[in-house]
């Protein structure tokens, strides 16, 4: 049984503590690939962050993840999903992404990016993404 949830607005203030969890998710595959690098993963967010696009997820009003949903003109992309480690496992990201997609208004794809050999991608494709291309780093995907 998925966790119960809510999805608000993520805030500037909530930059950095995102930062940190993306860094904390991200590093075991990041180190399987020898990509791993402290700071840059936390200086890639930051520059990246996009507060009007990307929702705090909270489990009983405490934040357990994030999820950014960045619009461009050919798709809707799925950036920023992390869910802290003491949510993972629970239906949390699956049940995240059913809202996020189910609730869209919008007729263009998903996509998404998600690294090599990340068990994420099992989540992806459950909820109907497909390989659209990958490179030795990165796998990219589409749903809809």
């Amino acid at each position: 049984m998925p966790a119960e949830f809510s999805l608000r607005p993520a805030l500037p203030a909530d930059a950095a503590w995102i930062a940190e969890l993306r860094a904390v998710v991200m590093r075991p595959d990041l180190e399987r690939l020898g990509r791993w690098d402290p700071v840059r993963v936390r200086e890639r967010f930051l520059k990246a962050f996009q507060p009007e696009h990307t929702f705090v997820i909270a489990v009983e009003g405490q934040a357990a993840g994030v999820i950014a949903v960045r619009p461009e003109s050919d798709a809707l992309w799925i950036e920023h999903f992390y869910v802290a480690q003491e949510f993972q496992g629970q239906g949390l990201g699956a049940g995240v992404l059913r809202r996020i997609m189910g609730e869209s208004k919008d007729h263009r794809p998903f996509r998404l990016n998600v690294l090599q050999g990340s068990p994420a991608r099992r989540l992806y494709e459950r909820h109907g993404f497909v390989l659209e291309t990958e490179d030795p780093v990165d796998v990219f995907m589409v749903a809809g």
